[in-house]
Order: C-alpha cells, then structure tokens, then sequence
C-alpha cells in the first residue's frame, strides 16, 4: 500500500515537452497543469530592420537592385518566421488559457491557433479531459473509541471542468494543499463515526458522501470529482492480534456450523428422501384404488348395462306378447263380431237347426227313459214272500236290459 500522498503540481516546459508531462508527470508527481514556454520573440524584428534598410539603401544608392532584392528576402524571412513563431497547437483532450497583458481572455480548444499579436500568449495548458487519480494514505484516525487507526488509504479521482477558474482561482500547487486538507477532514470524520471492530467495514464501503461534501467544497475551483473509495484500512497491530484470535475464533466456529449445516443438509436430504419414498408408495396406491375404482366404475356400468339390456328385453318381450295377444284378441274379436254377422244373418237356420236338435234329444231321452213294471196282485191279500223274492230276482234283470229302474206299483 502506498504510505505517501499524491502530489500535485505545475510545471514550466517547452511545447514538445507538454504531452509528456501532462500524461506521464514529472518525478512521480501529477502535473494537470503545464505553463508553456513563449518561443516567439522578437527576433523577426531584426529580419524586419534589415528589410528597412536594404529597402533605403535601395533608394539612397546606386545597388537599387540588390539593396531591394535583399529588403525582400529580409521581409519574406521576416513574415515566415513570424508565421512559424505564431503557430499554436493545442493537443486533443487539452485546454488552452489565453491571456493578454497578462489578463485571462478565454480559453483555445483542441487544434492549431494564430497567435499573431505578441501580448497574445497561453498563460497554461491544463489538461481537461482525464480523471486524475489520487491516493491519500491518512495516518492515525481515531474511531468512536478514540482508538487511532493505522492508517486509513482514501483513493479519488477528479477532473478539471473549468480550466479558467482553476488556473486564475487555485492553481495545481495550491489545489494539492487543499485537496490533501480536505480529504483528511472527511477521513477523520467518517472514521469517528465508525466503531474499531467495525474498521475493516470502511473498505469497500460507501463513499458517496464523503464525495458530495468534496465536490461541494472544491466546486469552486473548476474541479469535480468523480469517483472516490476506501480500498484499506490498517488497525493497530495490538488490536489486530485481538481480531486474528477473534479471526481464529471465527473460523472455527464458521467450521462447525459448516459442519453442522452439512449434517443438518443430510439428515434433510434423508428425510426428503423418505418422503419422496412415501409419496411415491402413496401415489403407486392411490393409481391401485384409482385402478380398482375405474375397474369397479366398469364393472358396474357393465352389470348396469346388462341389466338395462335385460330390462330392454324383457320389455321388449312383453311388449311383443302384448302386441300377440292383442293382435290375437282383435283378431278373436273380429272373428266373433264375423261369427255374430253370421249367427244374425243366419237366425232362422240356427233356430231350424236348435228346433231339430231339441227333437233329436227328445228322441234320445225317451228312447232310453226308464219304463214302468207292473206287478200285478190279487187284491185284498197281503204281499206273499214268494212273489217279493222273485220281484227281488227281476228287477236287476230288467234295469240291465232297459237301463233303468223299474217302479214297482
């Protein structure tokens, strides 16, 4: 780690030597601002003056031609050489200040410019398109506790927006004085406002108020910073062999709840195990009692249907049998209504027909009436029992022939 501040500062060099010593510095040191050496002069004056007096003699004497010859050679060197002498150039990324009689007129971009008028010149180049990086190493910077911090390394970078204001108001030796001054100040503030166990929390940290406050303080110099960190921080090597036993301490205790958390990460992958074992017994039961529930869906839609067929066909049966029976008691019907058309057409046969048959059975019956057998007595004489006994050997005889009972009288 760097143990010295940047320093800042400007330098007086030719114009070949600007580009150098804006972009490399000089002997370690950041130099953003380069007054440029005045090459011009005054030696055209002297081509001018000998122009002048070639041109008198020219006119005061015989060599008319070579006197004039030699005035306008004299002129011509003289008008070069102040067109070479007026040439400035400004390198990209750069800014010139003009100034004349020594008052700042305004500034020169990037590029060649004519500076014909010699109390025309560049009072500085002053580099304005880089971020100037710049280290400060604060020593001894007492925390909330009063307790002094090695040291403390306060990295920024910054950038001249207004080259005018800088060169005219500060000036690169003076603005490394107060940039140094007003980085320890935020330094040492920001370190009281933090605890000693907490040090090492300031590099990295945000720094961004610490930039604000800096901008607001060096705004007026043309100069704005853009970015600004804590990359160290350096305690006590008392207190940092407190915080290496801390350390020590720590990571043996990071140790075991590593080991802990990988224990603790088995016996869940374990138990995530199980339950996935389970669910998936769970879910081979489930699609079982899913299977025998579709089965038995089936089944019984099966037995439903049957029965629905059977019912359907039974229906059918008994419709059918009803339609035959129907058909069959129509068909009775008509043929008795037809019987009875003719039974009424054919009435007086029927009753010739019923009065015959009466006759015929009367015929039968008194064919086979029983006729009568009369046993003649003597009158006044008692029943003799030889009469009753041949009367008694009679009577079957005659009732098998005739097929009747005789009466007796």
């Amino acid at each position: 780690m760097s143990r010295e501040f940047s320093k800042i500062k400007e330098s007086v060099a030719s114009w070949g030597d600007i580009r150098q010593l804006l972009r490399g510095g000089e002997q370690g040191q950041l130099v953003p601002v380069v007054i440029p050496k005045d090459r011009r002069g005054f030696a055209w004056m002297t081509l001018v003056f000998l122009a002048l007096y070639f041109a008198g003699m020219a006119a005061l004497t015989d060599f008319t031609v070579s006197a004039a010859l030699l005035a306008l050679l004299f002129l011509l060197l003289a008008m070069v050489t102040m067109w070479r002498k007026a040439i400035i150039e400004i390198e990209e990324g750069t800014t010139g200040v003009r100034s004349r009689w020594g008052a700042i007129t305004g500034t020169l971009p990037p590029g060649r410019h004519y500076l014909w008028l010699p109390w025309d010149r560049v009072d500085a180049v002053v580099d304005t398109s880089t971020e100037i990086p710049y280290s400060a190493p604060i020593v001894a910077c007492p925390t909330a506790e009063n307790v002094p911090l090695k040291s403390i390394e306060f990295f920024l970078k910054f950038r001249i927006v207004d080259p005018v204001a800088f060169h005219r108001t500060i000036g690169a030796g003076n603005f490394d004085l107060v940039l140094s001054s007003a980085v320890q100040d935020a330094i040492r503030q920001r370190s009281r406002r933090v605890n000693t166990e907490r040090a090492y929390d300031l590099r990295g940290s945000d720094v961004g108020d610490m930039q604000d406050a800096l901008n607001r303080q060096l705004g007026r110099y043309g100069v704005r910073i853009t970015g600004a960190n804590i990359p160290d921080v350096q305690l006590p090597d008392q207190y940092q062999q407190h915080l290496a036993t801390r350390e020590k301490v720590a990571k043996e205790l990071s140790a075991y709840e590593r080991e802990w958390e990988l224990t603790r990460k088995r016996r869940i992958d374990t138990l995530l195990m199980e339950i996935e074992r389970s669910k998936k017994t769970r879910d081979a039961r489930v699609v079982e009692v899913k299977a025998a529930y579709n089965t038995a869906r089936k089944d019984v839609a099966r037995m439903l249907e049957e029965q629905e067929t059977e019912a359907q066909r039974v229906t059918w049966e008994i419709e059918a049998r009803g339609r035959a029976e129907l058909t069959a008691a129509e068909n009775e019907a008509k043929a008795l209504r037809r019987l009875a058309e003719s039974y009424r057409d054919n009435r007086a046969v029927l009753q010739y027909e019923l009065a015959r048959r009466r006759l015929d059975v009367g015929a039968r019956l008194a064919e086979n009436a029983p006729q009568p057998l009369v046993v003649r007595t003597q009158q006044g004489q008692g029943d003799s029992a030889l009469s009753t006994l041949l009367l008694a050997q009679l009577l079957p005889r005659l009732s098998g022939q005739n097929g009747h009972t005789p009466s007796a009288q």
